[in-house]
């Protein structure tokens, strides 16, 4: 059942469209390189949109009624938003559920030395990572300081032209005929990723601090830039990523190259088929999390009760009485998209995929009944009613869409958040988009793909229960 690549049955008009979604969504990755960036960006679109803060909501003690659109952060890295529908909540949600969180390197919170007169800040890498592939790039800081007096500085260094760049260095190929036997996994060792800030000393110093001094004009700069001192750090969410935009990739520009596709590439989309639909029967809901990459717990991963909070919030809000039983079928009652990407079968490496069931770019939207490992531990498996179901939906849409797993099935693997809500006894299914170089510094997408599982996301909300 081979499907069919997607790029040959596109007009002029639909092209067009994929167009303006690429570019977006371009944007968009330029602008979230962090969950709190990300959040900020999504609460902007949805509010330009009409979606207003749930929050504002309870403060003024309004009730909500059909047709309303809210919106709940969390801790500035989680957020839902919610199309209120006809139908009573109890009857269940149409649920599109991505990650902002993207493999990177974290800043640690005693970080900054000096030795042999050049500065470092040392990290702990987030997320599954090559962590060979992270040395010798341009490299960007963002993030935030918390200060002791309550004051938030927001931190992005490395994006802008004029701005420096950060570096982590790697051995010349001259001297390097021991590291070259390792293996990949131990060629660079985590606590080698620390980033090269500076090799200009302070001057004038009095001898007992001469020893530290790259250290301290760089203490000087973020000083004089921020206003932050080195203990600083120990209240600091600084993360490290590529620097640079997302950019088109291929000499026919069909595909983008940029950081973070996982799982941003299915949060955009979701958001954009959120801010599409109107009028919706059941409710529709984006929920957007963090901390998928390590496990989806603490208080803004999956594992959190924040989604289920949120729920309870909106049913106190629409119903003359809460329940948790109006709660328990709410939840029961929802189908969900677990939108999160697949690895799209490359070329140069054939031998870990099976061809069958594989995803390839240019051929659309893809589903995976189940990811896990191996003997599909951790899965969640999808039951043949619902992708049955939504079969007849992208079908009856006109939506290109294919079916994969994650590799041979002896070669590896992975997991996603679907089990999480799959546990709270609602229809889950993985899918999203095909991505080659997952979890790399730079990830590869079809921008068809892109469009087709927009698309998709689109017509899962507007479909009839």
């Amino acid at each position: 059942m081979e499907r069919r690549n997607a790029w040959l049955s596109y007009k002029e008009a639909e092209e067009t469209e994929m167009e303006n979604l690429a570019k977006a969504y371009r944007e968009f990755l330029d602008k979230g390189k962090t969950e709190r960036e990300c959040v900020a960006e999504i609460v902007k679109e949805a509010e330009a949109a009409g979606y207003e803060s749930l929050e504002s909501k309870l403060e003024k003690g309004e009730k909500i009624k059909a047709g309303d659109k809210v919106y709940a952060v969390g801790m500035k890295k989680i957020v839902a938003l919610f199309h209120v529908g006809t139908e009573e909540l109890s009857g269940g949600m149409s649920i599109l559920c991505a990650h902002i969180d993207s493999p990177r390197l974290d800043v640690k919170q005693n970080p900054l030395y000096e030795d042999t007169d050049l500065a470092y800040l040392d990290t702990h890498y987030y997320g599954g990572v090559k962590k060979y592939q992270w040395v010798t790039l341009p490299l960007a800081m963002h993030g935030v300081v918390a200060k002791k007096d309550g004051s938030i500085v927001e931190i992005s260094i490395g994006e802008d032209a004029e701005d420096p760049v950060l570096y982590i260095t790697d051995l010349l190929i001259h001297l390097s005929g021991k590291q070259l036997q390792k293996k990949a996994a131990e060629v660079i060792e985590g606590e080698n990723l620390d980033i090269l800030i500076g090799s200009r000393p302070l001057a004038d110093l009095p001898d007992d601090k001469k020893k530290d001094a790259v250290k301290q004009n760089v203490l000087n700069i973020l000083n004089e830039k921020y206003g932050i001192e080195e203990e600083d750090f120990l209240s600091a969410e600084l993360e490290i990523v590529p620097a640079g935009k997302a950019r088109d990739c291929g000499l026919d520009r069909s595909m983008i190259m940029g950081y973070g596709h996982d799982d941003r590439v299915c949060s955009y989309t979701s958001l954009a088929a959120m801010l599409k639909v109107e009028n919706p029967v059941h409710t529709s809901c984006c929920l957007l999390v963090d901390k998928e990459e390590v496990g989806s717990n603490g208080a803004t991963g999956m594992h959190s009760r924040f989604f289920e909070n949120i729920v309870a919030e909106l049913i106190a809000l629409t119903n003359a009485s809460y329940s948790d039983l109006i709660l328990r079928r709410c939840l029961k009652n929802s189908k969900m998209l677990s939108s999160d990407v697949s690895a799209a079968f490359d070329p140069n490496y054939p031998e870990v995929n099976e061809r069958k069931n594989s995803a390839f770019c240019g051929r659309g939207f893809t589903f995976n009944k189940y990811t896990g490992a191996r003997g599909k531990s951790g899965c969640n498996d999808a039951n043949a009613e619902y992708i049955a179901y939504l079969r007849k939906v992208m079908d009856d849409a006109g939506v290109f869409f294919q079916t994969s797993e994650l590799g041979k099935v002896d070669q590896g693997g992975g997991g996603t958040i679907a089990y999480i809500l799959a546990n709270l006894n609602m229809e889950v299914i993985d899918c999203g988009v095909p991505v080659l170089n997952m979890h790399a510094p730079w990830e590869v997408v079809s921008k068809i793909d892109v469009y087709e599982t927009c698309r998709g996301y689109e017509a899962f909300l507007r479909a009839e229960k």
